[in-house]
Formats: C-alpha cells, structure tokens, sequence
C-alpha cells in the first residue's frame, strides 16, 4: 500500500513550532525526514519548477543522520543535492536565495538536547504558515528513497556569507578592539572569528565545547551572565559576542561583560542602518515606539514567519523595512546602500548583522559599546522560562488567568491591578504602574516563558523571579489552577 506523507507526519507526532518543525531526536526517523522533505519540494514545486535543493545543519549529534534522510529523499525525486555541512542558518538561506533554489537546515537551534527539528526555506525566503499547512497536509507519496547517505560538502555558502559582512564593512574598522567570541558548540563559531580577524578585530575565542550547548538568547544563564564579566575584565574586552547553536540569534555583551538584550540590540542595529518601518512580535521591549526613531511599527505574533508577513505589509508603503524578535534575530526586509556598497535583503533571521553594526558604530565614533544605548527610554525586559512545564498545562494556565484576571493578580502576588490585557501571542498584562508581564507557552519544546518589563532593570529581574516562583507552584501542584 502506498504511503503517503501526511499519514507519516501525522504519526510522528512532530508538529511546527514558531520556527520549523521540532520535535524529540527519536521522532525524526529516516522516514520522516523523508516524509517532510518530499511534502516541502512538493509544495515548492507548484511554484518553483527547480529540480535542486540546498541543505545545511547544525552541530547535533543527531543532526548528520537526519540530513542524510532529507537528501536521500530529495534524490529520490530527481533533485540535485548540494550539502553545505555544519554552518549558520542565515548563510545556507542567503546562498539558497542567491541560487534561487528550495533549501533545508537541519536544526534544533536552542531547544533541549534531547530534541532536533527541520526548517524550511523556499527560494525567496522562509517559507510562510500557509507553506506548514500545506506540508502538513500534502498527500504525495512517499518513495522508496534507499540508503540515506550525504552528499560531499561545500563551502559555497560559507564563503558567501563571509564576503557579505566583509564587503559591507569595509576599511578593517575594527581594529584596534578586542572581541570575545564565546564559541560553544555554535554551527558559526570558527566563521565568526575569521570575519571578526577579516574586519581587524584581534578575536578571542572562549568557551569552546565539542558536547553541544543549548544557548538560549532569551533566557540567559547566571553562568553565562558570570562568564562575560569574568571574561571582559580577564581579556580587557571591548565586547563579547556569541550566538545560538545555528547562528541565527545573537548575544552581544559590551565592555564590562553585559549581555544587552535581543530586542534593544535590533532597535540600535535598525537604528544605525536607517530603518523606517519595523515589524516586531508582541514581546519585545516597548522602548522601540517610545524611541520615536521609526515611522511605523507593528507588531506580531511571535515568530519570524509573523514577522516576515508584518514586514511584508510595511514594505507596500515604506522603502526600508526591517524585522527582529526578542531573541535578538535581525530580519532585513530591504537593499541597504552606502555608497556603491549595497547589502542585499535578508529574509530571516541573522545574528551577525545586528552585531557588527553596533560593534563598528562604537569603533567609528570612538565610544565604547554600552555608550549607544544611553539616550533610550527607559525600559527594561527580563526574561526567562520553566522548563519542563507542560504545553497542555501552561495553556490551561493563562486560559484560567485570561478569564479570571483577580486569579492572575492573587497567584502572581502583583501589587498594581491590571490596567490592560493583550492575547496577540499568549498572555500580556499591563499594571497600572506600567509594568509589563507576559507569559506564553513555548512553541517549541515544555517550556512556560516569561517576559517582565519595567522602568528599573532591578525591578524587571524581581518582578520575573517572582512570577516563575509562582508558576513553578502550579506547575508543582500537577493540577489545573482553581480561583
């Protein structure tokens, strides 16, 4: 009996998240790897007639087996396979585009261990919701696809992705400065110090680690938080970056070893880069329309393909759009120019942007980094999440809290009543003290994520660990809440 690729996918019991579908490393067999990869060409296909697919990974143990399956699949449909090996998502998408060929990234980006997941480009960028719908449902059958084997590697797109941000920043303007690279087990971490080196910097690589490390840029470890001061002072450090583990979210810490926060580093980048129109999701810091910089802003869903659809609308009445997430990911919606320089769009999400143009502004105005963000409202995020909390169990949660608010306030042990209420993506509750509170379900994996803003950085962090001391207890009680 013929197989089809929804009654694969179906069965896995893998779904898509705010970014590609993700799921337990045991749930992507060989089939469905395959499954997924014949209903994503098929898809693509009723557009795109190209008979070639582009396909990357990052550093998991598990994620070579499942690009093999992938590429076995796509060979199975007649289409040539390029392999790019280990490299950042953002440069196997900037090639594919260029090439204007479908590609793969075989990635788990920040999620547990334990888990590994599949993202999707079409030609002209991430594919959209209405692609995921169609690859979940789509009804071609699955072929018999043999041995799962990859093809010999390229550095294509690695070298592409160097020569963007060495020719968009040219002149070596860093040298002179000392960047810490914290490389753990990041699919770019060799790559970010040879374009550091490339752009003058001496780079200091810190950290390195062959078991692979699930950085989250959202929700910063007290580890890690310890380890950028330590190393700023030990290396006299001008900043210190480092990324995801596929090189799409960033973290940037300046001089004394702070991490700035994702959202504030997308503001600062678009504001360098003269942005006009941003598409933001819900969660990020609100000093980006009190900053009075940009001319329209929206905001979304979380999630880069509600970002990118944001963008997309803004582009229809301003010239220059751009996108990031709180995580700190830089979408960039529209051709930069400086001089006879041009920077192509990006469509999703990139980690190196975002950090070479705050860390070349500072080194062309001889301010050290923490210098740009004075002048900002301010406004402080902190952020976290519980892991381990059932989606079913956090989803029941914020549906108690959304109809009955007293609840949220009581549990919460909030001081100021709730003054306003938004579900664009989850929870979002405004005090009368203008204290932000936000809780939702993570897509990805069990996680409850929290995200508290506040006019004092001190007050943001104790009103977050407040929040998650409560949370924990209903979580710990196994039971829905009861008001």
């Amino acid at each position: 009996m013929a197989i089809n690729t929804s009654m694969v996918i179906a069965n896995s019991g893998i779904a898509f998240g705010t970014s590609g579908a993700r799921g337990l490393v045991e749930q992507f067999t060989d089939d469905v790897c395959a499954a997924f990869t014949v209903a994503f060409l098929t898809t693509m296909q009723t557009q795109w007639p190209t008979k070639k697919i582009a396909i990357g990974m990052d550093r998991r143990p598990s994620s070579p087996a499942m690009a093999a399956a992938c590429s076995a699949a796509a060979r199975a449909m007649g289409f040539q396979v390029t392999d790019y090996g280990i490299l950042p998502t953002p440069a196997l998408a900037l090639q594919a585009m260029a090439d204007g060929v479908p590609a793969i990234m075989i990635t788990g980006s920040h999620i547990p261990f334990d888990r590994n997941g599949i993202k999707f480009y079409r030609p002209d960028g991430e594919i959209a919701k209405t692609d995921e719908q169609a690859i979940m449902e789509g009804t071609a059958e699955l072929p018999p696809f043999g041995a799962c084997e990859r093809e010999p590697e390229s550095d294509a797109a690695v070298q592409c992705y160097l020569a963007r941000y060495v020719e968009w920043f040219p002149g070596q303007p860093l040298v002179g400065k000392r960047v810490g690279v914290y490389q753990h087990s990041a699919a770019g971490r060799d790559l970010n110090i040879k374009i550091l080196e490339l752009l003058g910097a001496e780079a200091v690589a810190l950290g390195r680690s062959e078991a692979f490390v699930p950085v989250d840029t959202e929700a910063v470890s007290d580890e890690d938080r310890a380890l950028a001061r330590q190393w700023a002072t030990e290396y006299q450090l001008d900043s210190l970056l480092t990324t995801d583990g596929d090189g799409d979210r960033p973290l940037l810490a300046d001089e004394e070893g702070e991490w700035l926060r994702g959202d504030i580093l997308g503001l600062l980048c678009a504001r360098e880069l003269g942005i006009k129109a941003l598409a933001v999701p819900v969660s990020c810091n609100t000093a980006i329309e009190a900053s009075g910089v940009f001319e329209q802003v929206v905001r979304t869903r979380i999630g880069s393909p509600y970002v990118l659809a944001g963008m997309e609308a803004l582009a229809e009445k301003h010239t220059s759009v751009a996108g990031f997430e709180a995580n700190g990911g830089f979408l960039q919606g529209s051709a930069l120019m400086e001089g006879s320089r041009r920077l192509e769009a990006l469509l999703t999400r990139d980690a190196l942007l975002p950090a070479l143009t705050l860390m070349v502004s500072a080194a062309r105005s001889s301010k050290p980094l923490s210098a740009l963000v004075e002048g900002l409202p301010a406004r402080y995020t902190a952020s976290d999440r519980l892991q381990a909390f059932p989606t079913e169990q956090s989803q029941a949660l914020l549906a108690e809290w959304q109809n009955n608010l007293s609840a949220m306030q009581q549990v919460l042990a909030l001081e100021h009543d709730i003054a306003k209420v938004d579900t664009t993506d989850g929870l979002r509750v405004i005090l009368e003290n203008n204290e932000i509170v936000h809780f939702r379900a993570s897509g990805n994996a069990p996680e409850l994520r929290c995200y508290v803003e506040a006019n004092d950085p001190a007050l943001a962090r104790q009103r977050l660990q407040q929040c998650l001391t409560h949370c924990l207890t209903q979580r710990d009680k196994g039971q829905e809440p009861s008001c």
